[in-house]
């Protein structure tokens, strides 16, 4: 399939050339040459020739590094397995290690290099967009592209490592706990902060691919968007929309982008409505697991987003009530909004960030209750109880009966203990345990009424021995 790429040296010709410049450590930094942005379409057209030298120093306002093949080598460990991040629609991503001595205008950093699959779904237009995107905007809510690689058919991708991955593993991951709702609150926020931040450039652009997968959460659960392989420059003037062709993930695209390939960026509002649905529920936005009908996210839950009565349907089960039922019942609410059929009816991205906001807010969040009870006064109460207990039974009518039959008791333990004295010792070291010990006691101290005469029975025997 590489072979078929012809139109690729017409973009970037300079990329075919080897750049053997193993001695050369001069930095290849991008330098702010105008102060209009490049559009991809400036740079796609087959009639355009700009070498990679030209387009690192055409992008403005990026500082991006020109990577040798050897050098991202070095930074990977040769693209080592032990350094697999995971593998998405443009290629493999591979964690790496930049050293103070690799490059001397670079820090030591460890990112997150992406390896175009030349066999996959994606190609140089994709890694020529995410170039030109993220090589000229700059936003604390978008990822941060630290360089890139063109060398012969190779294209490589160099990014800041976000230490927390990605949306879609952190919430839908099994045998953990699940994200508290103002996290999530907290990360829905970032990326409508990166939405619209895109929307209101002076050049708009259209995301196109907002999934889980592709929101990038740094150790402070800060959001970052990442993938731009998909997007495109928005309309301008008194054009309505741009027309394209229809890409993306089942499931998070709008319904008219689907219908007419026609792109707004009521099409981004969209598929953030249903991210931050995902959030709500803790559900994925297409599960072939689930029974038939609820499969499909959206249609499962639009019957119910406005219905305030079917609010704990919704949210996740795994919360266990700790939400803010207010902020629940909003964050439903403009889910529906930004869900709507009709692109003229959701609202904008940054009044979706105000809504958010208010949300992040709200203080009627219930509290778990914890109790800590210190040790030694849960041993001391022990301690007590036993002597207390012991006294009472020496004192009730019939006590001799049941001497002997304690006295009784042990010994047939004794007869026991002779025949597997092993197992005796170790029964004793686990019979007094801490963990079991402090249980016992707390039961105690809180005079339940969990333990039947038999179990007092034999506290007591253990209390003699």
């Amino acid at each position: 399939m590489a072979l078929k790429r012809l139109p690729w040296d017409c973009v970037v010709p300079g990329c075919f050339k080897a750049q053997t410049t193993s001695t050369q450590h001069k930095s290849h930094i991008s330098k702010q040459t105008s102060f209009r942005r490049l559009s991809l379409s400036d740079v796609s057209n087959h009639g355009s020739s700009i070498s990679a030298n030209d387009l690192s120093s055409s992008l403005v306002g990026s500082n991006l590094h020109i990577f040798t093949l050897v050098e991202l080598k070095t930074v990977t460990h040769n693209f080592s397995k032990i350094n697999y991040l995971g593998e998405g629609g443009f290629g493999v991503v591979y964690k790496g290690m930049i050293h103070d001595g690799l490059r001397p205008e670079l820090k030591a950093q460890v990112v997150a290099v992406k390896m175009l699959d030349l066999d996959g779904t994606q190609g140089h237009r994709e890694w020529l967009a995410e170039v030109i995107f993220l090589g000229q905007l700059r936003h604390p809510h978008l990822v941060t592209l630290i360089g890139y690689c063109c060398e012969d058919e190779h294209r490589l991708l160099v990014y800041q490592f976000m230490e927390r991955g990605n949306l879609e593993d952190q919430l839908f991951k099994r045998y953990s706990s699940p994200l508290p709702w103002l996290t999530r609150i907290k990360i829905a926020i970032g990326a409508a902060k990166g939405l619209a931040f895109l929307h209101e450039e002076e050049k708009p652009v259209i995301y196109r691919d907002l999934k889980a997968s592709n929101v990038l959460l740094d150790s402070d659960y800060n959001a970052k968007l990442s993938d731009f392989g998909l997007a495109v420059d928005g309309p301008q003037g008194d054009n309505t929309h741009v027309t394209a062709q229809v890409m993306g993930t089942q499931g998070y695209a709008a319904p008219e982008y689907i219908s007419t390939g026609h792109l707004t960026a009521m099409s981004d509002v969209y598929s953030f409505g249903v991210v931050l649905l995902e959030l709500i529920t803790g559900r994925r936005s297409v599960d072939n697991s689930r029974p038939t009908g609820e499969r499909d996210l959206v249609n499962w839950a639009r019957p119910m987003l406005k219905d305030a009565h079917k609010l704990d349907k919704i949210v996740d089960l795994r919360l266990e009530g700790l939400y803010s039922t207010e902020g629940a019942k909003k964050a439903v609410l403009l889910a529906h909004q930004c869900l709507s059929k009709n692109p003229k009816c959701r609202p904008s991205m940054q009044t979706v960030v105000k809504t958010l906001e208010t949300i992040m807010d709200l203080d009627d969040i219930p509290v778990k209750s914890f109790v800590y009870i210190d040790p030694a006064l849960l041993k001391e109460a022990s301690v007590n109880n036993c002597e207390d207990a012991a006294e009472k039974d020496q004192n009730e009518p019939g006590n001799e009966s049941r001497v002997e039959e304690e006295v009784e008791i042990k010994n047939v333990k004794g007869h026991r203990q002779q025949k597997r004295p092993h197992k005796h010792r170790h029964r004793t070291r686990v019979s007094r345990s801490r963990a079991v010990f402090s249980d016992t006691a707390l039961y105690s101290t809180l005079r339940t009424s969990l333990y039947s005469p038999k179990s007092k029975n034999e506290s007591k025997e253990n209390t003699e021995e």
